[in-house]
């Protein structure tokens, strides 16, 4: 037995068809594949990065980011013991499965979504199972319902669709689940409104999100969950200590106590382009998902090809090939307008190249 395939017969069964999430990040000209904030950083960020002390770097940060959570607390209108950080959202999505869900249990999810929730199931042990959505991109809750599964996880709005779940269908989820409820809101700034201030309330919601899309501050990996005090702290016991760096959390605290303003004047500047950028689509004869998010979802006839294409033209996007319900895809996050103009243009080109390519293969 060679030292590879002894590795692997090691390794847990569960893992062997879990696919790492793809690590590819070749040099672009405008990179609009990763949803984060292309219009910049907070200024009391940057501020605080610049002067953070040599003893600050050596030592390691607070246990449990107190600083942080006071101040996260205040944006999200709910008590410090009510806040739960991490190494960005997914890391409390992450630790959240692993708290609420035994190894042989089940998570329930709508497909197709943030394609690190079945393989975060995988790792800890829990059965992915994958339900449709309805026919209008809105979750179905008695579907997810029938699952009977320990964890229900909804993001709202969806990634990779940017369709926001309706009000009613998240309700009737939360009513009626059986264990946790994870409702994750990483593009929440962008569709106004969210449940971050009432999660408390409930006993089996808990609501994700990130410093990584509005507040521009993707590179600090700061992410958080509200929920009540007593399963912030059934989180907390497998989160651990030590999950954000000392000088990321100072800056972090700063922005969100000094920044909001600058955030969602930015937010709103982000919406208007996405609505101009979805609007120049459609006249170009693309028919893109309806967003609430800070990226556009658009269907095209082969998204690994025009993926490729548009990369050559200094253009990196995120293609999806064959998404159920809505088929081959291109996410396209939403940057200044100089930038989605050359979208625009690489994305038609691509169109083009990809139907005459088409053209020449029939007889």
């Amino acid at each position: 037995m060679t030292r590879v395939s002894e590795s692997l017969h090691l390794a847990r069964a569960m893992l062997r068809d879990v696919v790492p999430y793809p690590t590819e990040r070749m040099p672009c000209e405008a990179d609009l594949s990763d949803n984060t904030n292309l219009f910049g950083a907070p200024p009391a960020a940057l501020r605080e990065l610049a002067i953070s002390g040599r003893d600050e770097v050596a030592r390691y940060p607070g246990v449990y980011t107190r600083r942080l959570r006071e101040a996260l607390a205040e944006y999200a209108g709910v008590r410090p013991d009510e806040v739960v950080t991490g190494c960005g959202s997914d890391d409390v999505i992450d630790s959240a499965i692993r708290a609420f869900a035994e190894p042989g249990e089940s998570l329930a999810f709508s497909d197709p979504t943030f394609s690190m929730i079945p393989v975060f199931a995988r790792v800890n042990g829990v059965v992915p199972i994958a339900v449709p959505f309805t026919d209008s991109l809105d979750i179905d809750p008695d579907a997810l319902l029938a699952t009977q599964a320990r964890v229900i996880y909804i993001c709202s709005p969806n990634n990779p669709t940017g369709v926001a779940p309706s009000h009613t269908a998240v309700d009737r989820v939360i009513a009626h689940a059986p264990g946790l409820v994870i409702v994750d809101e990483a593009y929440a700034e962008f569709a106004g409104g969210g449940r971050v201030g009432e999660a408390p309330r409930f006993g089996r919601l808990l609501v994700t999100r990130t410093l990584s899309k509005a507040f521009g501050m993707a590179g600090l990996r700061v992410g958080y969950g509200t929920g009540s005090a007593e399963l912030v702290r059934e989180v907390e016991k497998v989160r651990g200590p030590y999950k954000e760096n000392g000088p990321g959390e100072r800056a972090a605290a700063c922005a969100l106590r000094e920044d909001v303003q600058w955030m969602r004047e930015l937010v709103a500047h982000a919406i208007d382009i996405r609505e101009r950028f979805a609007a120049a689509l459609r006249d170009r004869g693309f028919l893109p998902v309806p967003s609430a998010a800070n990226f556009v979802l658009v269907p095209v006839e082969d998204a690994a090809l025009m993926g490729s294409i548009m990369r050559k033209d200094g253009i990196a996007v995120r293609p999806y090939a064959a998404l159920r319900g809505i088929g081959d895809t291109l996410r396209i996050t939403v940057g200044p307008w100089p930038v989605m103009e050359r979208v625009l243009d690489a994305l038609c080109a691509a169109r083009d190249h990809v139907r005459a390519r088409v053209g020449e293969a029939r007889p």
